[in-house]
């Protein structure tokens, strides 16, 4: 018997990918690595977080790109790339790149926003153009435009001894139904609907109601129905939720202590919305798999999707990272309802 009204059919992962400055290149190995495993292990897609002036993978496309030659089946995805820091032509022509290399596994998520830092990095991001930039959905259609195969210029031709074409190349024929907004905002979630685009859900929403209580599950259910009502697929168009999952069936008792802290330090920010954003958290799920599962089954919002992109904790090691996938392969999953792809 299914464990949801909606039995589990995808399992992903989400990583950060951190890196030691001092050696950056074991960091992103590491990320590499952990792809691999996913796919032995039966995942469907892996998705990377994009981070700048961090110690996070800052390119997450060119890792993927390394990434789909180093698999074969596994969904390759980011969640999500901020296109503040983007220009939508350019990045259309990596993804078309990406997704052509990896035999059409892409899947590009985007959200909008300045910048984070913005004032401070404006001058080397946009020192001409700074105040004139439109950092809404806008650049986002911008990207869906190109991607999908609209004109990016008004000229295509020879010229001399070079042909010139008026479409973003190379194109990829699918990529553009396998495009995601990463959003928590009822607002998002219906422009992503209305714009026919995937979306992605996390361990983050918006709480726009300004009194509470305010029940997190609650608000993510909203945003998928809201996003649903509006998509032409309607009930069938695609959803992943993100919450950081953590199952410690075969931890250490070492593992399951720093897990367990992790979370507990991480609880504060969920009893209400944080900062003038008002975002909203969701607590760490952590446990065995049963345990986890028993919460996912009552999660409102998770009962109504089908597929998830758990995200993995942040700072974690490698080896931490190697026990948490393989027990969410070999306990989680199948718990919801999912079963590994060949």
């Amino acid at each position: 018997m299914p464990s949801t009204p909606r039995p589990l059919r995808k399992l992903g992962f989400l990583t950060i990918g951190l890196f030691d400055p001092a050696q950056p290149a074991r960091g992103h190995e590491s990320t590499l690595e952990i792809i691999e495993l996913g796919e032995r292990l039966g995942f469907d897609s892996a998705w990377l977080r994009h981070r700048h002036l961090q110690y996070g993978i800052s390119s997450p496309v060119a890792v993927l790109a390394a990434a789909s030659q180093r698999t074969r089946r596994i969904e390759l995805g980011t969640a999500v790339t901020p296109l503040g820091w983007e220009n939508p032509l350019r990045l259309a022509e990596d993804l078309a790149t990406v997704d052509l290399l990896s035999g059409g596994r892409l899947n590009p998520g985007v959200s909008v926003g300045p910048p984070t830092h913005f004032e401070q990095v404006k001058d080397a991001l946009y020192p001409d153009t700074a105040e004139a930039e439109d950092f809404g959905y806008e650049r986002v259609r911008r990207l869906l435009d190109l991607v999908r195969g609209k004109p990016a210029s008004d000229f295509s031709g020879v010229e001399g001894f070079e042909v010139f074409s008026d479409l973003v190349q190379p194109h990829s024929p699918g990529l553009g139904r396998r495009m995601w907004y990463g959003g928590g905002s009822l607002g998002s979630a219906r422009w992503a609907g209305e714009h026919g685009m995937n979306f992605l859900t996390s361990s983050v929403v918006k709480a726009e109601r300004t009194d509470g209580p305010w029940d997190f599950a609650e608000i993510q259910l909203s945003l998928v129905r809201e996003f649903r009502a509006r998509h032409p697929d309607g009930d069938a168009a695609r959803v992943s939720h993100g919450l950081v999952v953590i199952p410690t069936d075969s931890a250490s008792p070492e593992q399951r202590a720093k897990y367990e802290a992790y979370a507990a330090k991480r609880l504060p920010r969920t009893a209400s919305p944080q900062g003038p954003a008002r975002l909203l958290f969701a607590p760490d799920l952590v446990g065995t798999s049963e345990e986890i599962a028993e919460r996912l089954r009552a999660h409102a919002a998770f009962r109504e999707v089908d597929e998830v992109a758990f995200a993995l904790p942040f700072t974690f090691e490698h080896e931490d990272y190697v026990q948490i996938l393989t027990d969410m392969a070999t306990k989680l999953g199948p718990a919801l309802g999912w079963r590994p792809t060949g």
